[in-house]
């Protein structure tokens, strides 16, 4: 018969190892299975972080709201910005792109849709650059986008 403490030691490795596998931890010791878990979570709070942003921008987009949109977050060292307008005009993401470069903002991934509407989702790496600045620069271009593109028609 197991003594106690034997029953709850193989609990353990055994809750340690069901961690490993749900984290996908390559880990042999202890403290790397819960150091690989603890950086698994971190990754999956910044994806819920993702999807409310996303929920957000599919809200205002169902709202008709005629003015743009434009959340930006800190996550960790980097950033995420969600972008959406009722209207796209020429080149506008190409102006929030040159935008951010002007900021220095390092723009590690971004997603767009610019067909009758616009929606940018970019995240970026390290940001040394206040996410009000970053919020009213994106404002300013969507501004003169449609600025310029009134004055074509």
């Amino acid at each position: 018969m197991m003594s106690r403490e034997h029953k709850k030691a193989a609990a353990l490795r055994e809750k340690l190892q069901i961690l490993r596998s749900i984290t996908h931890s390559h880990a042999l010791s202890n403290t790397s299975i819960i150091t690989d878990a603890s950086e698994y979570i971190k990754e999956l709070k910044q994806k819920v972080v993702r999807l409310n942003n996303e929920i957000a921008c599919a809200e205002a987009a169902l709202k008709q709201d005629p003015f743009p949109t434009v959340m930006v977050e800190t996550l960790g060292h980097g950033f995420l910005i969600n972008v959406f307008s009722d209207k796209s005009c020429p080149g506008l993401l190409v102006s929030i792109l040159e935008a951010f470069d002007e900021l220095g903002l390092n723009v590690l991934e971004a997603t767009a849709s610019c067909d009758d509407t616009f929606h940018l989702e970019a995240v970026g790496g390290e940001n040394q650059v206040d996410e009000h600045v970053i919020k009213q620069a994106v404002l300013q271009t969507i501004r003169n986008c449609e600025i310029s593109g009134d004055d074509q028609e």
